[in-house]
């Protein structure tokens, strides 16, 4: 084995040790040290590392192999001084996709497109009306959802679990009395059609397994057409994420409209939704035209008040 596969063993005892499910970046990392290792070469620079970082894939995967060689370089350049840390410039900067932002009206006609979803008697239709509206009113990642286990729900304190999530991150997030009636209306249509239950999970397939991601994708792209936010065979426009989106930009709306303090409030609203940094929910200031125009009329009074 070599030192460098040594040293990489280490690392990813480390971090796992602090608390990091570290499963794809641990992999990534294994296939950059055999990529050095068919080299012969103990010692990471630069070259090798950006050449096998662009090798395969294109933006954004470039940028998530740049993070976990960079990291490990910085950790092992601690132990050997000719260690190359590769630049954080090293590529060109990753894109964003602006959030579409759904309106009332666009998001009521999602809802009851799903609701007439065929067959009439079937839980499918039951199933994305549940699930979209969920994702639209607490903010939830799509995969959050799907992953959703019938302990993860509980109804009576009105509380979702959210477990594991995207960096690794649990967290608790509360619903609104709404939500949890129209939640419990479809755990009640799913137990009375799947009795007994034949998956752990929260929102189930027709047959009672694990929704897909790849299925809820089709039939989104498919309630999107009808409802005339994509033209057929258009490949961009709304995702189901810009749902997550959608809830994150209304509540900073709100928050601004009614004159609140924004500054204190951005990390609660960080938290609930699961950000690892509250960079990420500042994002949404300089993603949305309207939050722009409030965040400069708001500085635009603050140097007022001072001059």
């Amino acid at each position: 084995m070599s030192l460098l596969r040594n040293a990489l063993e280490r690392y990813i005892r480390m971090r796992q040790g602090l608390g990091y499910k570290y499963d794809g970046p641990a992999r990534r990392l294994s296939d950059f040290v055999g990529f050095m290792e068919a080299r012969g070469a103990e010692t990471i620079t630069v070259a090798l590392a950006m050449e096998w970082i662009t090798q395969i894939g294109r933006q954004p995967s470039w940028a998530i192999r740049l993070t976990d060689v960079r990291c490990f370089a910085q950790h092992i350049a601690h132990f050997d001084p000719l260690t190359e840390v590769p630049p954080t410039d090293g590529i060109p900067p990753v894109r964003r996709a602006k959030p579409y932002i759904y309106n009332d009206t666009e998001i009521e006609a999602l809802l009851a497109a799903a609701l007439a979803l065929p067959p009439a008697n079937a839980l499918r239709r039951w199933t994305y009306h549940c699930l979209f509206g969920l994702i639209a009113v607490a903010g939830l990642r799509h995969s959050e959802a799907l992953n959703l286990r019938r302990d993860d729900v509980d109804l009576d304190q009105g509380v979702l679990t959210i477990r594991q999530s995207k960096f690794g991150k649990s967290r608790l997030v509360p619903l609104h009395a709404t939500t949890v009636a129209v939640l419990k209306d479809y755990s009640a249509r799913r137990d009375a059609h799947m009795d007994p239950p034949r998956s752990p999970y929260f929102f189930v397939a027709e047959e009672g397994g694990r929704l897909l991601h790849q299925y809820v994708h089709r039939v989104f792209w498919r309630l999107s057409r009808q409802i005339g936010l994509r033209r057929k065979g258009q490949r961009n426009g709304p995702r189901v994420h810009d749902l997550r989106h959608r809830f994150a930009v209304t509540t900073l709306l709100r928050w601004y409209r009614a004159g609140e303090d924004i500054k204190p409030q951005l990390p609660v609203l960080s938290t609930f939704l699961g950000h690892v940094s509250v960079r990420d929910t500042y994002w949404y200031l300089s993603a949305t035209p309207e939050l722009m125009s409030h965040a400069a009329q708001r500085l635009d009074k603050r140097w007022e008040t001072r001059s």
